[in-house]
């Protein structure tokens, strides 16, 4: 062949491969060590909403990410990560957190770093390859729609176990499975009003006799497949949150559900079939790490989980003492490989004495001349303190941290570091995890990064907190919960700083017709204390956007560092810390006490938390199958009964109190912690000052928790001087909050009376029929029918009586308010109460809108006179006594209840109750649609500061004879109008003694 043929055909080789790499389907791979993820949406075309992805590597934080391509299947994305990972997790939502399918997915499939998923809308299952749209055309539903739900639990035990299913958007209702199958126990239900619906809410829980919701496994699901028909047919699968339309995507296999160590030497595991209980046990079972084999000293079966010769749980104990900083596997016959996680091992003695440090010096401990930095990570083989020039850094300068004793890490840098940023990585079995430091007093923009700071730089011009407005006991405090953004944000608020901390130190703010607003009006108000919703760093916000963002904030992600998007610049780590200084001592300044709402119950996500990333399964904790207990609600319950939790939580407090100068605490579902760290942080603050209040949710919720240490309700006898919500008056009031149409006393109960009387005593132990929680101090009961949870009270009335009009309404809520501002323990209102505030019957509004949840400034100036009426009845409360006694025993001497019709309410405030100067007071409340008449102690004159129309201290009117008529739905105060013959005697004397001197005087001139 010659040279030139040769080239030719050479050529032609050349230009044919060329062609086919470009024409023929080529397999996406990815550059090694990244990642890259597409996501197809086959958006609703009926819908013109927003939708974006909220996406995070498994362990990592999230970030919202938009839609950018289209194709003919709809919206897409290209996601690209520069670390490699191997479990993905996304939600379809919007920037008010709507999101398209209730629970957290994951793609969990890649090929070579690539995954490609496609969507439907409302359905949770993950589309590897793409499918018909046809399948995303919502079913409109009739009246009625029958149901099937199969459900399979593991462990075998369905006592208890229901489901709670309701159409969406509407009230639901729970239902008994009726019957067993192949699969496990089944049930076909008919579900009412879901004319018009297009998914059904489903949640599966297990209840006790006095408890429907003593434990419940994941949060809402939803049921989003319907036959043609209009039925549905689903199998749910303890474990397994997807709700599943077919037995063919279930995963049958036999497997290990959970290896949990639980001991030095013990390791327990579960599996989700059972095993034969056979003498060949021990063989079957492996247990390294990555340094050794462990040998098996013996095996012992879960009894619990025996059926004739099988079971699912065993007890592995083994010859040799566990290395907790390595990798630890578990590898069973038949049932696979599982890696071990740490399970009752973190809550025993034996993890204390090894890893307990008493020390007060985790953190980043500063001086002008060196910076100390302290991390416990016991589980670690290597630690790092990383240090960042910028906050937007993706690597830095990585420093070999030095181990010392407790499982504490450390590291020195001299000079002044004051602005430094930085984290810690540590190293968990084969894997590096970065985080911030929990004990980081300021953060970078969004908290993803800690800042050493120099406090004292902090402060603002004028800081003394050293000094604070006088207040003595509990009882006299009267709060006002409020959010930071609620306050300002409105245009007609006055307010510059919207939505920011200073906006609450403006002065001289007014609506449109010139009446106060902010800091000026909360003042006029007369309350004592301002509780303000969760002003820690959350991660709900995204604090480089300057789009219209708001959330309550009860998703921590750094417990010591202030909210950046509430200061004026969250870029500056010193921002958040002045700025939130200079409000407290401003409200300080303006007579005004500040409670601190604080979340350490969970975190946004366990998974992504600081703590989980130093010390992963330590500080959150999990039920016997290792998985994380979820009695918060928000998918993790951090484990508080443990010892370096317990500690970071006290400390944390002590923190607050000190440095900011806080005066109160409200403990966000505080029934979830342990009893002896409340008391702990009670003792603690006593040192502070005994002043600080202390108040809670005490709920009983299911967790991982034995319930006699819960620090709930039940227990609230073994935590002195600390407070509960009173829900059972919250209810007794207006009806429960669980079900719109449900009234209460004032809006058409006929038996809701004794729960108000139980109240009105203050929770105490007053009579067999007036108790709640048993042997406590009115001090320990929070009194409230309204707060930032549920509806608010005027909403509630709205659904409770729909066809009342607004003067009805108006009578109804003066009459809540009254029975609220005058009954014994703590008085709480929700912002914007005493105007009537509405969220437009949104009962859960902690990520709508600012239309939603701002205060309505205008509201207020159209409700002056129920605005009044509230201040009317904060004076009353505050100028006598009466109202505030402090013990349970003189309750019991001083207040007494009188014979009333049905549906009413009157006692008596006796003798100078708690030394008022007022003999005999009597408070009345009408719950009926007609008047009433009560009879008073005596026929004497009785002067009214409090009818349905004014309240205060001056009298309205007089009544006498022995009778009082109340109109429907009006509350009364009046007080006996005695005679006091002390003082008559005493000026009949003076007046003798001077006429005696009189006439000496007189006869002496006369003399003269």
């Amino acid at each position: 062949m010659t040279k030139k043929k040769s080239l030719a055909a050479f050529t032609l080789v050349v230009f044919m491969l060329i062609n086919l790499f470009y024409f023929f389907p080529s397999k996406q791979t990815f550059a090694q060590g990244k990642t890259k993820l597409i996501i197809h949406y086959a958006k609703d075309p009926n819908t013109n909403k927003d939708w974006n992805l909220w996406i995070w590597p498994a362990g990592k934080d999230g970030k919202k990410y938009e839609f950018t391509k289209k194709d003919d299947f709809g919206p897409y994305a290209v996601i690209e990560f520069d670390e490699s990972y191997d479990k993905v997790g996304f939600i379809v939502r919007t920037d008010d957190w709507e999101k398209d399918v209730a629970e957290d997915r994951f793609v969990d499939k890649f090929k070579d770093g690539v995954a490609e998923i496609w969507l439907l809308p409302g359905d949770a299952e993950i589309y590897y390859s793409k499918p018909d749209k046809k399948n995303s055309t919502p079913v409109k539903l009739k009246e009625q729609t029958k149901v099937t739900v199969h459900y399979y639990r593991y462990d075998g035990k369905y006592d208890g176990w229901n489901l709670w299913i309701w159409p969406f958007g509407k009230q639901g209702k729970g239902y008994n499975f009726t019957g067993k199958d192949s699969f496990g126990v089944v049930g076909t239900f008919v579900i009412d009003d879901t004319l018009g619906i297009d998914k059904l809410g489903i949640i599966t829980r297990r209840s006790e006799p006095n408890n429907d919701w003593a434990e419940k496994e994941f949060g809402d699901r939803f049921i989003t497949k319907f036959k043609e028909d209009g039925s549905a047919e689903i199998w749910l699968m303890q474990g397994d949150e997807r709700v599943h339309y077919s037995m063919d995507t279930l995963d049958l296999t036999q497997k290990l559900v959970s290896a949990s160590i639980d001991g030095i030497s013990t390791i327990n595991i579960e599996v989700n079939f059972p095993f034969e209980i056979n003498d060949t046990l021990k063989d079957k079972i492996t247990i390294k790490d990555n340094e050794k084999t462990f040998t098996i000293r013996e095996i012992k079966v879960d009894e619990s989980t025996k059926v004739d010769n099988k079971a699912r749980r065993l007890s592995i104990v083994l010859n040799e003492k566990l290395a907790l900083d390595k990798t630890i596997t578990v590898e069973f016959k038949d049932y696979g490989i599982k890696t071990a996680t740490f399970g009752q091992i973190f809550s025993s003695k034996e993890f204390d004495e090894l890893y307990f440090y008493s020390g007060n010096d985790l953190g980043a401990n500063y001086s002008k001349e060196k910076t100390t930095f302290k991390v416990w990570a016991p589980t670690a083989s290597e630690a790092k303190l990383v240090i960042y020039s910028k906050w937007d850094d993706k690597q830095g300068k990585e420093l070999a941290m030095k181990k010392e004793e407790k499982g504490v890490w450390s590291y020195t840098l001299d000079g002044d570091q004051n602005g430094t940023i930085y984290t810690y990585k540590v190293k968990i079995g084969d894997s590096w995890n970065e985080a911030v430091d929990p004990y980081a007093k300021s953060v970078t923009v969004n908290g993803d990064k800690g800042v050493v700071i120099d406090l004292s730089r902090t402060n603002p011009e004028k800081w003394n907190p050293k000094s604070k407005p006088q207040f003595k006991n509990p009882v006299d405090a009267i709060i006002y919960e409020l959010h930071i953004r609620d306050l300002s944000v409105h245009p007609d608020s006055g307010i510059k700083n919207k939505g920011k901390f200073l906006g609450l130190t403006e002065t001289g703010t007014k609506t449109k017709k010139g009446t106060p607003t902010g800091l000026d009006y909360i003042k006029s108000l007369g309350v004592t204390h301002i509780e303000i919703l969760p002003m820690f760093d959350f991660a709900s916000i995204d604090e480089t956007s300057t789009k219209p963002q708001f959330n309550w904030g009860y998703d921590p992600k750094n417990y010591n560092a202030p909210e950046g998007s509430y200061s004026t610049d969250p870029y500056n780590p010193i921002s958040r810390v002045s700025e939130l200084k200079t409000m407290v001592q401003t409200l300080h300044d303006n007579g005004l006490r500040v409670i601190m709402d604080v979340v350490y119950n969970h975190m946004y996500s366990a998974e992504a938390a600081n703590f989980n990333k130093l010390v992963p399964g330590y500080f959150f904790r999990t039920d016997a199958s290792g998985k994380l207990t979820n009695g918060s609600g928000c998918g993790n319950d951090v484990a508080s009964e443990r010892s370096m939790a317990r500690k970071f939580i006290v400390e944390s407090v002590v923190y607050w109190a000190k440095e900011y100068n806080v005066d109160g605490f409200r403990f966000d579902l505080m029934g979830l912690l342990d009893i002896e760290t409340m008391n702990t942080i009670r003792a603690e603050l006593d040192k502070i000052d005994p002043s600080i209040l202390i108040i809670g949710e005490g709920w009983n919720l299911s967790t991982a928790l034995d319930d006699s240490l819960k620090a709930n309700q039940k227990n609230a006898a073994k935590m002195p001087r600390i407070a509960h919500f009173n829900d059972t008056i919250r209810d007794g009031i207006k009806g429960s909050v669980f079900n719109h149409n449900e009234p209460g006393f004032v809006n058409g109960s006929r038996s809701s009376q004794f729960k108000v009387m139980s109240g009105i005593v203050g929770g105490i132990d007053y009579s067999s029929g007036i108790s709640t929680w048993g042997n406590i101090e009115p001090v320990q009961s929070v009194v409230y029918c309204e707060a930032h949870d549920n509806n608010t009270l005027y909403d509630k009335l709205k659904f409770t009586n729909p066809n009342a009009s607004e003067e009805e309404i108006k009578a109804m809520h003066k009459l809540a308010g009254a029975i609220v501002l005058t009954s014994q323990g703590i008085p709480f209102l929700h912002a914007g109460q005493e105007f009537m505030r509405t969220k437009q019957g949104n009962d859960n509004s902690y990520n709508a809108s600012d239309e939603i949840n701002r205060l309505d400034w205008d509201r207020k100036d159209q409700n002056i006179d129920v605005v009044e009426y509230y201040k009317g009845l904060i004076e009353l409360r505050k100028n006598h006594p009466a109202f505030r006694m402090p013990t349970a025993e003189m309750i019991k001497k001083h207040l007494e209840f009188l014979d009333t019709p049905t549906n009413v309410i009157a006692y008596t405030l006796k003798d100078n109750a708690n030394g008022d100067k007022w003999k005999n007071i009597v408070v009345a409340f009408n719950g009926t649609e007609k008047e009433q008449k009560i009879t008073l102690p005596s026929r004497g004159k009785y002067c009214v500061v409090v009818n349905g129309q004014k309240a205060g201290v001056k009298t309205l009117e007089t009544v006498s004879g022995g009778t009082l008529t109340l109109p429907p739905k009006t509350a009364y105060v009046l007080y006996e109008k005695t005679t006091n013959y002390a003082l008559i005697s005493a000026v009949v004397i003076l007046v003798g003694m001077l006429g005696f001197v009189g006439y000496h005087m007189y006869s002496k001139l006369n003399k003269k």
